[in-house]
């Protein structure tokens, strides 16, 4: 059975990698802005739309016992503000849903196969502590959250990568068996490319050069400039320290808020509640209602 301190240490890897990888994302004006705009009153750390998602996300489905998409697009729309750093299309998208748009009506919209960025990626592993014993019913609702604001395959296939590597991660499968599995989840030519260089350089003794990562895997906000990245750090820094990890990936730049949630909501199923630093954890802005919120998901998968 799963430790409930595991869930806890996932989900405030994934808050705390994304609150402090936000200073480092985009160019001098975006970093000037969140340094003006990245603590709360009382001097937290804020994070950003990944944390605030997932928070939705995991809340939503405490409240529906499950996934209903029509109160997940509402919770979504309702909750956006502009000063969490909502991509332009999402912002968009949410924007439309909450002055009454159906979900389904402009979800691909701006995009015809619909948006290929992260956002549905940053927020999965939340579903993967909603439903770690049934891979058929985590599988499902990858799909059916991702196509409210990322409808792209490539996007759903980054989303149910981060989500199987999670819930490999709080089953405490070696890496060596995770390894093995991740081509089988890889369906796309681009994942399959990536993650036979991710695999070799996991394998490696020495981590990969930045430029190496940037040019074999990407940092960027697309799905598949993203996911395999995170899923690198997190198995590759899987052992080490907490910070050890998060470093590398906020020098590597590029959406370093996302790919520090990603790998940090990896690693803390690893590792747990208890292997973060308190200081960290008391820095993040609202992170007791994240410890509250992930101890009713974990009541609601094992009691």
């Amino acid at each position: 059975m799963i430790d409930s301190h595991k869930y806890s240490g996932c989900f405030l890897g994934l808050a705390i990698g994304d609150a402090c990888g936000a200073p480092f994302e985009g160019g001098p004006v975006e970093r000037l802005l969140w340094k003006a705009i990245g603590k709360t009153k009382n001097g937290k750390i804020r994070y950003t739309d990944d944390t605030q998602m997932s928070i939705d996300l995991a809340s939503s489905f405490i409240q529906n016992k499950g996934v209903n998409q029509e109160h997940l697009a509402a919770t979504f729309a309702k909750s956006y503000r502009w000063s969490r750093g909502y991509g332009p299309s999402a912002a968009w998208l949410l924007k439309k849903i909450k002055n009454g748009a159906n979900w389904q009506d402009v979800n691909r919209a701006k995009f015809k196969e619909g948006s290929f960025g992260n956002g549905a990626a940053m927020r999965a592993p939340i579903l993967a502590m909603c439903s770690p014993e049934d891979n058929d019913r985590l599988n499902e609702n990858i799909e059916k959250c991702s196509e409210i604001t990322h409808a792209h395959p490539l996007a759903v296939e980054g989303a149910k990568l981060i989500a199987f590597v999670t819930c490999a991660a709080l089953h405490d499968w070696t890496t060596e068996t995770i390894l093995e599995t991740l081509p089988t989840w890889c369906k796309s030519n681009e994942y399959q490319t990536k993650m036979a260089f991710c695999i070799k350089s996991i394998q490696a003794s020495d981590a990969v050069q930045a430029k190496t990562l940037k040019s074999k895997l990407g940092n960027g906000i697309a799905a598949s400039q993203s996911c395999v990245t995170a899923i690198y750090f997190a198995l590759k820094y899987r052992n080490q320290i907490y910070d050890s990890m998060l470093t590398p990936i906020y020098k590597l730049g590029g959406d370093t808020d996302t790919i520090g949630a990603m790998a940090g909501a990896i690693w803390g199923a690893f590792n747990g509640y208890h292997a973060i630093d308190k200081s960290k954890i008391q820095s993040l802005e609202s992170s007791a209602k994240i410890v509250e919120i992930s101890e009713q998901l974990y009541a609601m998968s094992f009691n």
